[in-house]
C-alpha cells in the first residue's frame, strides 16, 4: 500500500473511532438512586424501564442507568447521589422515599430529579407545589401515610375481636412521628390498645416480632416504607410463622404470601416515572411536570393465608377486593 493511501485510510478510522466516542458520549446517563437493593425491586425497576420504552428510550440502544442501591441504609444516601452527580448523569430516578430524594435534592440544584415517595413533596421541602414543582425536582407520590388511617380500618374489620394493634415502623423515615400520631388517633377511635414496634435493620425486624409475641397482638400494621417492602419475605414469613393477621402497603405483600394489602397500582406510579424522565430526555422541565398522584388502588386478599391463619374474610371486604388470591 502507498504512503498516501495508508495515511488515509488511517485517517479514516481515526475519524470513524472519534464518531463513535461522540455517539457514545451522547447517549444520555440516567442515575438510578434506591433505597433498597435490586432483587426485591426488579418488578419495579421492570415497570420503570417499560414508562421508559414508552418514551423512547431502551436501555442498553440509546439510553444508559447507572444504579446505586443502599441496601436499606440510609446513611449511605448522601455518597451515593454525590457519586451519581459527580458522573454527570443526565437525569436522576429516587426510588424510596422522601430520605432518598433529599439526597439527591441536596446533591444537586442542577441535575433534573424525578422521584417516587409515599408522603407529602410539599411538606417535605421537595417542591413548590404539585401543579408546579419549581426547581429540578418533579415525580410521583404514592400517598403512603395518607393511607395508612384506611388500612387500620380495614385490619379492625377484618380482626374485630384484637383488642391489641401492633405498628410496625420504620425510625429512620421522615414520616414515622406523624404515621404513629395518626394511627394513635384512628386507635383511640376504635377503643384499641395500640403498641409502636420499631424496626430500621433485618435483625431489628426480628426483635419487633418477639415483642409483638409478648404483647399479644391480634393483629399487625406494617407502616408504608421502602425498606419493609425490600424485606417483604422476611416480613410475611414471620407473620406466618407467629399466625399474626398483618396488613401491608402493596400487592407484592399479597403476592408473596401477605395476608391482606391495600394501596395505590404501583405498576401505574412506575410507569409513569419512566415515561417522565423519557419527557426530561427529550427536553421538558420538571419544573412544568406536575406531581403525579395516583388514581387507582387495589385491595388484595390471600384467601390461602386467611385459611392458614384460620380467619374467617368478612362479606363486606370480600366484595371490595380487587383481587382474592386462593
Amino acid at each position: 500500500m502507498k504512503r498516501r493511501e495508508l495515511i488515509l485510510v488511517l485517517g479514516g478510522a481515526m475519524t470513524a473511532a472519534r464518531a463513535l466516542r461522540a455517539q457514545q458520549k451522547a447517549m444520555p446517563v440516567i442515575g438510578f438512586l434506591g433505597l433498597a437493593s435490586l432483587g426485591p425491586m426488579a418488578l419495579s425497576v421492570a415497570e420503570f424501564r417499560q414508562g421508559l420504552s414508552e418514551a423512547g428510550y431502551v436501555e442498553g440502544q440509546n439510553v444508559t442507568i447507572e444504579f446505586r442501591w443502599a441496601e436499606g441504609r440510609y446513611d449511605r444516601l448522601p455518597a451515593l447521589a454525590a457519586d451519581l452527580v459527580g458522573r454527570k448523569v443526565d437525569v436522576i430516578v429516587t426510588q424510596g422515599g422522601t430520605a432518598v430524594a433529599l439526597a439527591a435534592k441536596n446533591a444537586t440544584s442542577m441535575i433534573p430529579i424525578v422521584f417516587i415517595i409515599g408522603g407529602d413533596p410539599v411538606g417535605d421541602g421537595l417542591v413548590a407545589s404539585l401543579a408546579r414543582p419549581g426547581g429540578n425536582l418533579t415525580g410521583a407520590t404514592i400517598i403512603g401515610v395518607e393511607l395508612m388511617p384506611k388500612r387500620f380500618e380495614l385490619l379492625s374489620e377484618l380482626v374485630p375481636r384484637a383488642g391489641v394493634i401492633a405498628l410496625l415502623v420504620n425510625p429512620n423515615n421522615s414520616n414515622t412521628e406523624r404515621i404513629i400520631g395518626d394511627m394513635h388517633e384512628a386507635a383511640r377511635a376504635k377503643g384499641v390498645q395500640l403498641h409502636i414496634l420499631r424496626a430500621g435493620t433485618e435483625s431489628e425486624i426480628d426483635a419487633a416480632f418477639a415483642t409483638l409475641v409478648q404483647l399479644h397482638a391480634g393483629a399487625l400494621l406494617v407502616g408504608a416504607d421502602s425498606f419493609f417492602s425490600g424485606r417483604r419475605e422476611q416480613l410475611v414469613a414471620l407473620a406466618s410463622y407467629h399466625a399474626v393477621p398483618a396488613i401491608y402497603e402493596g400487592r407484592v405483600f399479597a403476592d408473596s404470601g401477605g395476608l391482606i394489602s391495600y394501596g395505590p397500582s404501583r405498576t401505574a406510579v412506575n410507569r409513569q416515572v419512566g415515561t417522565y424522565v423519557g419527557r426530561i430526555l427529550n427536553g421538558a422541565k420538571p419544573a412544568d411536570l406536575p406531581v403525579q398522584q395516583p388514581t387507582t388502588f387495589e385491595l388484595v386478599i390471600n384467601l390461602k393465608t386467611a385459611q392458614a391463619l384460620g380467619l374467617t374474610v368478612p362479606p363486606s371486604i370480600l366484595s371490595r377486593a380487587d383481587e382474592v388470591i386462593e
